[in-house]
């Protein structure tokens, strides 16, 4: 069978753009590992409607919905190859064998790189975070930190004094400039120059290496991201660098570089909340539905 299109990625970018298909009675079939990046959270925000919600609760219903549509095949697996071929495109999995489609998504995300400081990784989704709008009301204003990555996270400790007194902690990543500490200094950031040990506590208190111990509500960071997929670069899709990594280039319709090849979500966006990847998966599926028609 030649499906109409293969999304590869089922989570809410994935299935926002199979929806648009689906209701165009097209011919589906969604292959997903079942590895979704904000699985380490215990709420999502920033939806309209799933405010609050569990981010699995959220996928659950979204899934149930595409797969009430009668045109639509779920298949849980790792899609490993892709390769274009005269009639379209074929996927082959781990598990599964190959399948074949005449346009495909990739909705497939990233892979969060994150700093390398014990404790840290434990607490990743509970305590320490990297988007303010997702996470930072729920510190009802408490103390906040902002592990720096890079001169990047000037940017991180600028924006969350709106949730909580903050604290910048440069660990011997960068130094600020004069004219970046008197931003800091205006918007009432503390600067932590002190090596960071570790992270520890209920919640994610820094251990600094001089000994002494800061005590937090919550932790952000900006981790480096990569592709958590190999199939746009075997396509031949071409990137762009983002603040924190490369993301697959896509046009308005969020077609990529390869015609017939569409990206949605956080591998085709330098940014990630449920929001965003929903709103783009509903560009690619439209624009995946109207490149069937068109030709």
């Amino acid at each position: 069978m030649v499906y109409d299109a293969i999304i590869v990625g089922g989570s809410y970018a994935g299935l926002s753009a199979g929806l648009q298909l689906a209701r165009a009675r097209r011919q589906v079939l969604v292959i997903d590992a079942g590895l979704r990046r904000n699985r380490f959270a215990a709420t999502s925000h920033g939806f309209l409607g799933q405010d609050g919600e569990a981010p699995g609760v959220i996928a659950a219903e979204g899934r149930a919905q595409l797969m009430a549509y009668p045109t639509v095949r779920w298949v849980k697996d790792s899609a490993v190859q892709a390769q274009s071929e005269q009639a379209g495109f074929s996927i082959r999995t781990l598990h599964s064998g190959a399948f074949n489609a005449r346009r495909l998504i990739l909705a497939t995300g990233v892979v969060d790189d994150l700093p390398d400081v014990e404790g840290l990784a434990e607490r990743w989704g509970r305590s320490v975070f990297h988007c303010p709008y997702c996470h930072g009301y729920e510190l009802d204003q408490g103390r906040i930190g902002v592990l720096a990555t890079s001169a990047l996270s000037m940017h991180h400790a600028l924006m969350l004094p709106d949730w909580g007194t903050t604290t910048l902690f440069t660990n011997g990543v960068f130094v600020p400039d004069a004219e970046q500490q008197a931003q800091l200094e205006r918007r009432g950031v503390t600067v932590e120059s002190a090596a960071v040990r570790q992270i520890a506590g209920e919640r994610a208190d820094v251990a600094l290496e001089d000994g002494r111990v800061v005590p937090l509500d919550g932790l952000f960071t900006m981790p480096r991201t990569r592709m958590a997929s190999p199939l746009a670069e075997q396509l031949g899709c071409e990137f762009n660098e983002g603040p924190m990594g490369l993301f697959i280039q896509t046009g308005e319709t969020r077609q990529t570089t390869v015609p017939g090849v569409f990206a949605c979500g956080d591998a085709a966006i330098a940014a990630g909340s449920v929001a965003l990847a929903v709103g783009e998966g509903v560009r690619a599926g439209v624009g995946a539905h109207q490149s069937l028609i068109m030709g």
